[in-house]
Formats: structure tokens, sequence, C-alpha cells
């Protein structure tokens, strides 16, 4: 079975505005206001529609803040925590001799970092990644770059997402899909049981 997992509120969870805040001397105005602006034009980053260095240098702008690249990148990072129960699943699955793919809205700041950060995703030899692939979930065009660039049959796909509209494009796609939430990992684990049995 070939397995499409997202990675933000599935494999790892993220707080992007409390890392983000930590930017801001403490008596900053409107920093609500700032960060909203800055996520506006997350998803055209996410899309490689913005190129890394622009995306960093207008960050620093609209935030109006005193740092360094490298600060504003240790800041947009440090937002992960693992999901430690789909971890346990995910490994156990690759064990099994399962084909996992990473399949996710993500950048050029955290990749290829967050693969060093957690060496555990080598258990993902493959990846479809927004930035790469030049779309972003839940457009179709992205569904359609990973059956093409890795032979894919949608009928053997297992999707895992935490986006309603990711998952009703990949529904339309034709993969067994499932809307995950990190509050009830068990849920998930009873319609992988089911769908391990076709």
């Amino acid at each position: 079975m070939t397995f499409l997992f997202d990675i933000g509120r599935v494999l790892l969870d993220f707080d992007f505005e409390s890392s983000l805040r930590q930017l801001f001397p403490p008596d900053t105005e409107d920093v609500e206001a700032r960060l909203v602006h800055l996520l506006a034009r997350k998803d055209e980053f996410e899309a490689g529609g913005i190129l890394l260095d622009e995306y960093t240098r207008w960050a620093i702008e609209v935030l109006k803040i005193e740092s360094s690249p490298e600060q504003f990148h240790h800041a947009w990072r440090q937002i992960f925590t693992r999901n430690e129960p789909m971890w346990e699943c995910a490994t156990k699955l690759s064990a099994e001799g399962h084909r996992l793919i990473l399949f996710s809205n993500t950048n050029a700041i955290h990749c290829p970092w967050i693969f060093e950060e957690f060496p555990e995703f080598s258990i993902f030899p493959e990846a479809v990644l927004s930035y790469e692939a030049g779309a972003i979930k839940p457009h179709p065009e992205i569904y359609q770059y990973a059956l093409d660039t890795y032979g894919l049959d949608p009928a053997e796909i297992l999707y895992v997402d935490d986006l309603p509209d990711n998952i009703a494009t990949g529904k339309r796609f034709g993969f067994r899909s499932w809307q995950y939430d990190l509050t009830d990992h068990a849920a998930f684990e009873t319609w992988l049981a089911q769908n391990l049995k076709f």
C-alpha cells in the first residue's frame, strides 16, 4: 500500500505565532497585525512563487524587526513538536514494507532543515513538497504532480491530512482519505485497520 502523509498537524504539530512573537521586544505594538500580514503570503511562498531571499527580506520589513535573516529563519523553524502516536504508526507501516511518501505544503526555510532536525523522516524516502512542485494543496495540480512523479495508482493510495479542503481534493482523485485530528489519534487507527484489510 502507498501512503501519502501530510507533515503539519499529522506528523508534527506546529505553532507559528508563538515562535515568531519571540522576534519582537516585549513592548511592541500591533504584533498581531504584523503577523497576519506576514502569514497572508505564506501560501505564495510555499507554492514556490517567492524565492527564499526575497521572502525573507520582505518578512523582516513587514514585521518591522531588527533581526538578521538567520534570526528570522530560526524563529520560523522553531514551531514544531512531534506527534508521537503518528510516528509510532508510520514507523510500523514502514517496517511492514508499505511505501511512505510525504505530501506537504512547505517552504525553503523548513526544508531541508526539517529532515536534519528530525532524522526519523528517513522512513519517507520520497516526498512531494509544495515549494518544489510549484503548487499547493488543495489545488489539484499538486495531486496530479504526485501521481505523475511517482507513478501512483489512486486506488492504492491511503492519504492522511488534517485539512478538510485537502481531503476533499484527495477524494476527488480517488484516494482513500482521512482527515486527521491530533486530539483523536484512535479514530485514525480504526480507519487505518479497516483500510489495510482491502
